[in-house]
């Protein structure tokens, strides 16, 4: 029996578990959406998919000078997308390791490399699936990259984290603070090809449902794409994190939570900032 408007729009509008479907690989894989998202990251006056030029320059500048970032320094930047750390983290001498999901952000990032004589090793792969023999003075994972996991795929790439680096090692990542959480709201919005053809060049329906998890502290922006022939789902979930869930989440997956910033710039820590960053130190098993 053929499905009715109603049906379809229920489901719509149908409300998951959090964390219940994982869509990353169509978000990353997708040739059309990939280049909109690469679009985006290069786009140097925005912070829509990466943060803008100024801010970037400042955060490399105080990561460089807090981990005293040379020629002996090995590091791995986990979402990396088109080398907008790992490229200065090179110039700065470390020996330099990017992962990203997408395929044509991993080929741009490799193209600035060659074209500067850097040696990255990048790998175009899930990051949770990454394996390497390598060991790592500091990991990073910027642009709160984190925050899209679950609780789940956070201890995955935690235990990874950790087997990952060297004796003492540290990693640097930012996440939204519950103050963001507090100021989003349930919506739903319809608009026709969505976010300027964001999701196809072909014309499309475009709904988007914001569920919010008061509980567990997450959000879900659902995006619905119906085109003339297919029609797709895609699931933006984010966690939000206060100091102390966050410091306990890092304990509990063998990390000490060392210093708190607002950002990957090492702006001073505030309780009013809508993000905040993180150094972890790797703590030795007894």
């Amino acid at each position: 029996m053929e499905t009715s408007v109603f049906d379809k729009l229920e489901e719509i509008n149908s409300r998951p578990t959090p964390f219940q479907f994982y869509t990353a690989d169509e978000l990353w894989t997708d040739e059309h959406t990939s280049m909109k998202m690469l679009e985006y990251h290069l786009n140097e006056s925005v912070d829509l998919s990466s943060r803008n030029k100024d801010f970037i320059a400042r955060s490399v500048k105080w990561i460089v000078s807090h981990f005293g970032i040379d020629a002996n320094t090995s590091i791995a930047d986990f979402g990396c997308g088109p080398g907008l750390y790992t490229t200065p983290f090179a110039e700065n001498k470390a020996n330099v390791t990017g992962i990203d999901f997408s395929r044509r952000s991993i080929r741009y990032a490799r193209k600035v490399a060659d074209q500067k004589g850097l040696e990255i090793d990048y790998f175009q792969q899930n990051y949770l699936e990454f394996e390497t023999k390598k060991r790592f003075d500091l990991i990073t994972m910027i642009f709160c990259d984190f925050c899209v996991l679950s609780p789940a795929q956070r201890k995955t790439l935690l235990a990874k984290f950790h087997k990952f680096l060297r004796p003492g090692g540290s990693v640097l990542l930012d996440v939204h603070s519950l103050n963001v959480f507090d100021n989003r709201d349930e919506v739903v919005t319809y608009e026709y090809n969505q976010l300027d053809h964001f999701w196809s060049a072909e014309n499309y329906y475009g709904f988007l449902n914001t569920f919010k998890y008061g509980k567990e502290k997450v959000t879900l922006d659902k995006y619905t794409i119906i085109e003339e022939k297919k029609t797709r789902v895609i699931y933006n979930w984010l966690q939000y994190f206060s100091q102390d869930s966050l410091r306990g989440e890092l304990e509990e997956n063998g990390f000490e939570a060392v210093e708190f910033y607002s950002d990957v710039a090492g702006s001073v820590f505030s309780s009013d900032s809508l993000d905040m960053a993180v150094v972890a130190r790797k703590v030795e098993s007894a």
